[in-house]
């Protein structure tokens, strides 16, 4: 006998059996209306809780009307915007202060602010071996489940890995959002060694840098970076780092949270959801559709040709066949994504820098046609616009990030906010969750095996 790898014949007749019996007419949604994906006919989705710790705007009440207008995000109360162009007007690392601020709830004063950077540097070590004798150890070619096995395994060397007090999750929080980045980078080594034959090394991070530094640090072989990369890739982790407790993941981590469980388990939970192309693995598409843009379109300047490409991909005749443009389109935003257009700035000076401004263009032009040609081919409750993962992707490409790195890199951001979610359901409820769901299935009787 051996663990079965492969999908047989077998499984395949199964498999439809499965269907066969499991399917549910789509009409029954709207007969018991039932929202799927909790979200209503217009896109908007059903109030699972409370939160203050992220708001998204998307509409405006305008005489009784939600009218589409321009997205907004606060962290905390506080803007998007007004967040990232005080650090960077100040020419300073911002993910570190947009940490404090998430978990705490306020701007931390300067001092509060250098002590709580100390803090998490003076966390950024994996217990000893761990590195050899995890990390190291059957290396999987996805670096998300390569995190989730890290992040399952820290359970075993923490003495009080059940213990949910407010003390002790801050605790293993502030572990874990200090370790993120040596789990990802060294289990992309680790891979890279193991599967690709290339050499092994791994580089210590230093107390003094700031997680986008160190990220940068321990990935290169040489160790070396400039400080606009270092910038640009804080302000991604800034970027990525929360967004409203109803995403995917986040949510996950409400409902994994409200059954009492630890923190590891949670946080395990968490990177699976993360780990979806329909969500984390969102800006991995957008790479590879570019790619096979640029293998398919003759002249990718040509407007007639790239819309008559970006056409095929929504009726699935290019690239992965799934009838959608990746990167354009949010579940909440429609006129704009506040995150992209924040990037965008510092995306084009990459590029000029990089030596790669015909690719800014390329992604710039597709950014101007796709709400266009999605305008024409569907019917659309609300408009589309370029959301933070058509250019998250660009920006890793620019930054020597391996492809297996990206959707790790939203986790080293997005642990933060899952963190302060975490904490907020301990301090606020103490019920499960337990939506219900209507079974449609009609009552049958047990037929004895020999007259089936």
């Amino acid at each position: 006998m051996s663990f079965q790898t492969l999908v047989t014949p077998e499984m395949n007749e199964l498999a439809g059996i499965c269907r066969e019996n499991t399917g549910i007419p789509r009409e029954l949604y709207a007969e018991y209306d039932i929202k799927k994906g909790l979200r209503d006919v217009n896109g908007n989705g059903v109030r699972a809780g409370l939160t203050n710790i992220s708001n998204i705007v998307s509409f405006k009440n305008v005489d009784g009307k939600r009218i589409p207008c321009p997205g907004e995000l606060y962290y905390r109360g506080i803007s998007i915007n007004d967040l990232t162009s005080g650090f960077l007007n100040e020419d300073r690392f911002g993910f570190e202060e947009i940490t404090y601020l998430l978990l705490f709830g306020k701007l931390p004063t300067k001092e509060q602010l250098q002590d709580f950077c100390e803090l998490l540097s003076n966390q950024r070590a994996l217990p000893k071996n761990f590195t050899r004798d995890v990390i190291m150890k059957a290396p999987a070619h996805d670096m998300m489940n390569t995190l989730s096995r890290s992040v399952l395994t820290l359970y075993y060397y923490d003495k009080n890995a059940d213990d949910i007090s407010l003390p002790n999750v801050l605790r293993q929080c502030l572990n874990l959002i200090a370790v993120f980045p040596m789990l990802s980078v060294y289990g992309y080594h680790a891979y890279n060694h193991d599967h690709c034959g290339k050499s092994l090394y791994i580089h210590a991070p230093r107390k003094k840098l700031s997680a986008a530094e160190n990220i940068l640090r321990m990935l290169r072989p040489d160790k070396q970076y400039t400080d606009f990369e270092a910038k640009v890739l804080d302000l991604a982790l800034v970027l990525h780092a929360e967004h409203g407790g109803g995403n995917n993941s986040t949510f996950t981590t409400h409902v994994v949270t409200s059954s009492g469980t630890d923190t590891y388990s949670t946080i395990a939970a968490a990177l699976g959801s993360l780990k979806g192309p329909k969500h984390g693995g969102a800006n991995i598409k957008v790479v590879r559709m570019f790619d096979d843009l640029k293998a398919n379109v003759s002249d990718i300047t040509d407007e007639e040709e790239v819309a008559a490409y970006l056409k095929k991909l929504l009726n699935k005749e290019a690239f992965d066949h799934q009838g959608l443009i990746y990167g354009i389109g949010h579940a909440v935003y429609s006129v704009s994504d506040p995150r992209a257009l924040i990037f965008k700035k510092y995306v084009e000076r990459l590029a000029d820098a990089k030596g790669r401004m015909r690719d800014y263009q390329m992604y710039s032009l597709v950014e101007r046609l796709a709400p266009e040609v999605i305008g024409k081919e569907r019917h659309m409750y609300k408009g589309v616009s370029a959301n933070v993962d058509f250019y998250s992707g660009f920006v890793y490409s620019m930054l020597d990030l391996p492809l297996e790195l990206y959707t790790p890199i939203f986790a080293c951001a997005r642990i933060v906010g899952w963190s302060a979610h975490r904490l907020e359901e301990l301090i606020n409820v103490d019920k499960i969750i337990r939506p219900a769901y209507l079974n449609i299935c009609d009552t049958g009787t047990y037929v004895p095996l020999e007259e089936r």
